[in-house]
């Protein structure tokens, strides 16, 4: 479970940088794979942040284009009650360079909200303001091939203020899980987006085990119908 930080918090974050034989090259771009850094502040980092609830925070999302430019997605046990959550794109040192963003309108699956099924761990949320227009947005794609090419997963720990950030190709855990492997995704990388070269969510760390009881294999939903579905309401 990687909503909260209660899970693998003794395991070491060592966040190296590698530029040897580790490199491979993938139809977005080229590695090194499966190595977990400090994300760089960029465009594409500026999209993702954690999710507040009061002082400390329990969760990752990211902002997903919509007409309305208010939409981000995240895991659904992230937006389990009706706390208050204030979305924090770009968040760093305690620095909100991007604003504070109220968590508006939640976007659950009906197999999350009636079962919490593991195969439904997905969820869309809007904020109060058009975050879009600050930020910029990815694409939200269902439907893609598992592993088809790699994805960069960006997310913040609990235990961290910067966020993090893997590049490696998923692997199928079942029909209707996908995996990653990359060290140090620990308790609040919940919700993180897994985004392919074309700048698409083509997964969110959460699903099976809601996330993962390990840091260094994480977890998400393959995208289907439902996910289709819910994505097609909350844009709506």
């Amino acid at each position: 479970m990687k909503r909260t930080p209660r899970l693998a918090l003794h395991a070491a974050a060592v966040l190296l940088t590698v530029t040897s034989a580790s490199e491979a090259a993938a139809d977005d771009g080229a590695g090194p794979f499966g190595v977990t850094t400090v994300a760089a502040a960029n465009s594409p980092t500026a999209r993702v942040g954690p999710l507040f609830n009061g002082g400390q925070h329990h969760c990752t999302a990211s902002v997903v284009r919509s007409p309305h430019r208010d939409l981000l997605v995240t895991a659904a046990h992230c937006l389990d009650g009706d706390d208050d959550l204030v979305f924090v794109p770009g968040y760093r040192d305690g620095e909100a360079p991007y604003g504070r963003w109220k968590v508006r309108t939640r976007y659950l699956p009906a197999g999350w909200s009636k079962g919490q099924d593991e195969d439904s761990d997905v969820a869309f949320a809007t904020v109060e303001g058009k975050v879009q227009d600050v930020v910029g947005g990815n694409g939200f794609a269902t439907g893609t091939a598992t592993g088809a090419t790699a994805v960069t997963v960006i997310g913040y720990p609990s235990t961290r203020d910067v966020p993090i950030s893997c590049t490696n190709k998923p692997t199928a855990h079942s029909r209707t899980q996908q995996r990653i492997a990359c060290p140090d995704f620990t308790g609040g990388t919940s919700g993180s987006p897994w985004v392919n070269g074309d700048g698409q969510v083509v997964g969110v760390l959460g699903g099976h085990e809601q996330g993962g009881v390990t840091p260094d294999v994480s977890y998400s939903v393959v995208l289907g119908a439902e996910a289709r579905a819910l994505h097609r309401d909350a844009v709506r």
